[in-house]
């Protein structure tokens, strides 16, 4: 009683000096109440092994097609409940696009060129996804299957931005700190003019006015009004020598290019990625690669569950049930029946698969476009970028063709290390997936080394690329939808008799591993209901 009154007391104070807020954020750090993230967890309820016993059900057997996380993460759920859950993958590894490239690694792309990865002990590229926002589920599954987490640097105030159509700054690789310096601070430097000018009067009280001009000199590091608000670089932009013992003041770099050479570079448009809800730091990273994930989930469904190089050819829906027909490691074709069946494969390759379903599910497979993307690994037998550039993980990017290239976030002092040469999309992904691998590493190499010198060629080691839509069984990065409201997109996230679907295509976080886990999770609850209903 004394316990529980002092912390009502205190929850009391709490309400009284911040207002309801504070008392429910307050109350949720202390387990009375749920925080935002928690709910978002606890919105899942995962079939329990209790359900089906009590209500006397035997288990129903359902046919799980594609051991991506969508599909891992399905079999996982049912399992719980006791379901009789058999994965069928036609790759000889769980994780679909989960994918990390280690030494031995083969592909053999549509093209029937094969590429067999050659980088050190303890080097790796993630040839997926690669990055984790502390908002995504995918943490909390991490969490639940033991699987050990880093930090992803997605972002690197030393990493550089490189345009070479940029005006005057054309072909100059700029810190990112130096850029955001320079157009924060011109941006900053109009507005408290034209604040100060009165050109703001109709919206802004003069005590607004004097908060905004205090506000902006801090922001972009200006002059005052004496000054006539210029901005002339600060020790923002970085230094040329660095601040030392005794009377080393440091050198900044400076001064900054000009008002209208900064804003014709185009730096500023760069800065909005580090404000995306799904792009900002914090984020992480399995230790040792994302497939951590993949194969942790797999060994929780069971490895006698999962049956690698097993390809569908047929989906069959029965008035009780489900037909897969598929061919086995061996080549042979086999027929398997269940209650249920979960298709987690992508809708391109889905569309391809003969099925009875209708004519309305055949054309909404059809309806999501695959988007191409490319992703090339460069393993490097120094870490150059840390040792010279002083640039410890990150993302530089690019309006060249190979988009951006990616630092390392871990292995820090190694001795070798392996950078992301490019990660695009669209267009520079199709063009350099019609290039051989070798093709594509000079081309790569090339770009690279408008940025960082010839380094970036002499110090390399090895390469491996993907071209993720030039890759069996996936035939694209991940897919957009021209319309979620025109039919189709509700039409899959539906039953079509005893078939269901999921993948991250199916959700509103397409080309994220969340997106898979949220899709799964809702087709387990609806399937589980079906069942408890029946």
């Amino acid at each position: 009683m004394k316990t529980g009154g002092t912390r009502r007391d205190f929850l009391k104070a709490v309400g009284v000096a911040g207002g309801a807020g504070v008392l429910y954020e307050t109350m949720g750090a202390l387990g009375l109440a749920p925080t935002p993230a928690q709910a978002a967890v606890q919105d899942f309820a995962p079939p329990r092994a209790a359900d089906l016993k009590v209500s006397g059900r035997g288990a129903p057997k359902v046919l799980v097609l594609g051991a991506g996380i969508a599909g891992l993460t399905t079999a996982y759920e049912l399992g719980k409940a006791g379901y009789a859950c058999r994965v069928l993958e036609a790759k000889g590894r769980p994780g679909g696009r989960n994918w990390t490239v280690r030494g031995g690694t083969e592909l053999r792309d549509l093209d029937g060129q094969v590429q067999r990865a050659s980088f050190s002990k303890g080097e790796y590229m993630n040839a997926g996804p690669a990055r984790i926002a502390q908002s995504m589920v995918t943490l909390d599954y991490c969490r639940e299957l033991g699987v050990a987490l880093e930090p992803f640097v997605n972002q690197n105030a030393d990493a550089y931005i490189h345009h070479d159509n940029a005006g005057a700054l054309s072909g100059k690789s700029t810190r990112w700190r130096t850029a955001k310096a320079d157009v924060y601070g011109y941006v900053s430097e109009l507005l408290a003019k034209a604040t100060d000018r009165g050109a703001l009067d109709a919206e802004l009280s003069s005590q607004d006015k004097e908060r905004v001009l205090a506000f902006l000199r801090d922001f972009g590091a200006i002059g005052g009004k004496d000054q006539n608000f210029a901005y002339t670089g600060t020790s923002r932009r970085g230094y040329t020598v660095e601040p030392g013992a005794g009377d080393e003041a440091g050198a900044v770099l400076g001064p900054p290019p000009s008002m209208t050479d900064v804003f014709a570079s185009l730096y500023g448009r760069r800065f909005s990625f580090e404000f995306g809800y799904d792009q900002a730091m914090m984020m992480l990273q399995p230790v040792g690669g994302m497939d951590r994930i993949a194969y942790a989930l797999a060994e929780a469904v069971g490895s006698e569950r999962i049956s690698y190089r097993c390809e569908v050819k047929r989906i069959t829906d029965l008035a009780e049930g489900v037909e897969v027909t598929y061919t086995d490691a061996g080549g042979r074709e086999r027929v398997e029946r269940a209650d249920y069946c979960v298709a987690t494969l992508q809708p391109m390759v889905l569309a391809k698969i003969p099925h009875n379903l209708g004519a309305d599910v055949k054309a909404a497979l059809t309806y999501p476009v695959a988007s191409p993307v490319g992703k090339m690994g460069l393993e490097y037998t120094s870490r150059w970028w840390e040792e010279r550039d002083r640039i410890y993980g990150g993302i530089t990017p690019t309006d060249l063709d190979v988009a951006q290239i990616w630092y390392p976030s871990y292995g820090f002092h190694s001795k070798r290390g392996t950078l992301i040469g490019y990660y695009h999309f669209g267009a520079n992904a199709t063009a350099y997936g019609q290039l051989t691998p070798a093709q594509r590493a000079e081309r790569a190499v090339a770009a690279g080394v408008k940025i960082h010198g010839e380094v970036y060629r002499s110090k390399l080691a090895s390469t491996f690329s993907v071209a993720w839509h030039r890759t069996p069984h996936i035939e694209g990065g991940w897919v957009s939808w021209p319309s979620r409201t025109s039919g189709e997109y509700a039409l899959l996230n539906k039953p079509a008799g005893h078939v269901y679907f999921a993948g991250d295509w199916l959700s509103y976080f397409i080309a994220w591993q969340s997106g898979a886990f949220d899709s799964a999770r809702k087709v387990v609850t609806e399937l589980h209901e079906r069942v408890m209903a029946a």
